[in-house]
């Protein structure tokens, strides 16, 4: 099978990791000393290596081509008028800057774009054109595919190379059309990609120095303790959380510093991993690191109280505890939603036979019960055990009774009108937290029936923001 020299192959093999299957399949399917495809799909999964292992094969291979990256154009017709001007572009700089025949550059459909290629590469040699996330174009008509598909047997000197993530059945109605998976990195090509590029103790020392830091550390020591930490990120994170190498090369790189801090600080060596595993222990059981934020929460360390020099006990900082604080409670809401939501789950988890016990506001002497005594004499404990109320799931409850506990809990009288609460009622159905009842029909409907859609631990941290004690109106 012709191909690329093994001089070349052996150094797009260094250069490209774990991808030398597909590099000499390539390099044959694109040998210029042999007939090519007139059509390729490469495919497979985000950060497989796709792009750069084609950008590094066409560079070594020497024929001429044009890239053209198809989330860069917004429109079908920006797509094919880029092709035709970096077609353009690519073989002017391959005369050394002699003219080339222009064409007019105006693609407004298909067959425009074909006479536009025809004219620029009618008599020219072998050229590739690679169209990188196709799949993705927007506003893509349904022929475009085919018809890109196409332009090898319009132009017998053309290869047209598709970069899809997923290729579907009938993508390109044509049979008979070579494909070349990048399967998704393994544990092992992961580890020994992120081993080439390790990150060092030096750096996180110069950014953060401490004084008690007395232990010298080589580059030696900082690759060692990387490919165990990267292994260590692998099983307890990586495994399942990790969509490819680039997310996965950032969630080390968020753990690395708290990781390595007892370093800094002088308390291990850089070679007792096992000891600083069993420290970091919190650090590799989270899942913060994973969740990406606009604003960064930097994981904090606990302190370590030392004893003659040796770490004996561990206490958790005020600002790591208000991290966690504020990490648990990223869900707000405005002032009078927050009571219509918590009066919403009261009346899906209180019998309404309790209401008056709970929300009325007349003194305890009015509410005699027959049989004297009062409505909060406690009744005799039955022989059958009960199931806890908000254990049995929301129950559903009318518009009027929602009002009527939101009226009774609220500290202040909410003086702007029915049609305001209405609306915040309204926003809420909007947001799903408080569901109807069979679906369909105005949100506003009377008799229509209502369930809250939001758990306890939700509930009571509303409450808890807005200074009302929740349990206190459960009935269990």
């Amino acid at each position: 099978m012709a191909q690329l020299p093994d001089e070349i192959i052996a150094s797009l093999q260094d250069s490209i990791a774990c991808r030398e299957l597909q590099i000499r399949q390539l390099s044959a399917l694109l040998a210029p000393s042999l007939p090519n495809a007139s059509t390729l799909i490469v495919h497979g999964g985000e950060a497989t290596g796709k792009t750069m292992t084609m950008e590094s094969i066409l560079e070594a291979i020497g024929t001429p081509f044009a890239y053209v990256r198809s989330r860069e154009c917004i429109t079908t017709r920006h797509l094919l008028e880029r092709t035709v001007s970096t077609t353009n572009q690519a073989l002017q700089a391959q005369q050394d800057g002699e003219r080339v025949d222009q064409a007019g550059g105006r693609c407004e459909s298909i067959s425009a774009f074909v006479v536009e290629l025809q004219a620029l590469l009618g008599r020219k040699g072998k050229f590739i054109l690679v169209f990188d996330g196709i799949d993705r174009q927007r506003e893509a008509a349904p022929a475009l595919l085919p018809a890109i598909a196409r332009l090898g047997e319009i132009i017998p000197n053309l290869t047209t190379i598709l970069i899809v993530t997923v290729p579907h059945p009938h993508l390109l109605h044509r049979p008979g059309i070579p494909h070349i998976h990048f399967q998704p990195y393994t544990r092992a090509e992961t580890l020994s990609i992120l081993s080439k590029s390790p990150m060092t103790i030096h750096d996180s020392r110069s950014s953060s120095p401490s004084p008690n830091s007395q232990i010298s550390t080589s580059d030696e020591d900082s690759e060692w303790l990387w490919a165990r930490f990267v292994a260590a990120i692998w099983d307890s994170l990586g495994q399942t959380a990790a969509r490819d190498v680039v997310s996965f090369r950032q969630v080390c790189s968020r753990l690395w510093k708290p990781f390595i801090q007892p370093i800094l600080d002088g308390h291990y060596g850089a070679r007792e991993f096992s000891k600083l595993t069993v420290r970091n222990k919190s650090l590799l059981q989270s899942e913060a690191a994973l969740a990406d934020s606009i604003v960064p929460i930097a994981p904090t360390a606990p302190n370590i109280k030392t004893t003659q020099g040796y770490p004996s006990t561990i206490s958790c900082t005020e600002s790591s505890l208000t991290a966690i604080s504020n990490t648990a409670s990223s869900y707000t809401l405005p002032y009078y939603p927050s009571y219509l939501l918590i009066a919403a789950y009261l009346a899906s988890h209180n019998m309404p036979k309790h209401d008056v016990t709970l929300f009325s506001k007349s003194s305890l002497s009015k509410r005699r019960k027959r049989g004297g005594g009062t409505a909060l004499t406690p009744h005799r404990v039955s022989k059958h055990r009960k199931v806890l109320r908000k254990l049995l799931g929301p129950q559903l409850f009318p518009l009027e009774r929602l009002l009527a506990i939101f009226h009774s809990i609220v500290p202040q009288t909410f003086a702007t009108g029915g049609a305001d609460i209405m609306c915040q009622f309204a926003t809420l159905v909007g947001l799903k937290l408080v569901v109807k009842s069979g679906g369909g029909g105005d949100v506003l409907e009377g008799g229509a029936k209502w369930r809250v859609n939001v758990g306890f631990e939700f509930v009571r941290e509303l409450a808890r923001g807005v200074g009302f004690d929740v349990e206190r109106y459960l009935i269990e």
